[in-house]
């Protein structure tokens, strides 16, 4: 018993030491052929800014389909589109806001 929980305490430690960008976005995104940086170039060309970006990449986690998806048709063929992601709307507002400020190109060039 006293191995179950320490087992079970250190699994929980591991699993809350990641954010929710590296617990929910990398882990899908290791064995694709583009990048989470190459998605985000795709979606700052489609969307421009900070707040169509997030508010895109919302909604695409919660509806996903080929329609409104910013990657090509040969990915989307070799792929497919992603399930719909289920979290909580606070851990995904925070895994999109991680995303944006690790790949976010304003404000980093001088």
């Amino acid at each position: 018993m006293v191995k179950k929980m320490i087992l079970f305490i250190l699994l929980s430690v591991g699993i809350f030491a990641e954010n929710a960008y590296e617990r929910n976005c990398i882990p899908c995104h290791t064995n694709l052929s583009t990048s989470l940086q190459g998605m985000f170039k795709n979606y700052l060309l489609v969307y421009s800014g900070e707040e169509t970006v997030k508010a895109a990449l919302r909604h695409y986690m919660r509806y996903p389909s080929n329609h409104i998806s910013v990657m090509s048709d040969l990915f989307l063929d070799t792929y497919g589109i992603k399930e719909k992601l289920y979290i909580s709307d606070e851990e995904l507002k925070e895994a999109i806001d991680i995303y944006w400020e690790t790949y976010k190109v304003f404000g980093k060039l001088n």
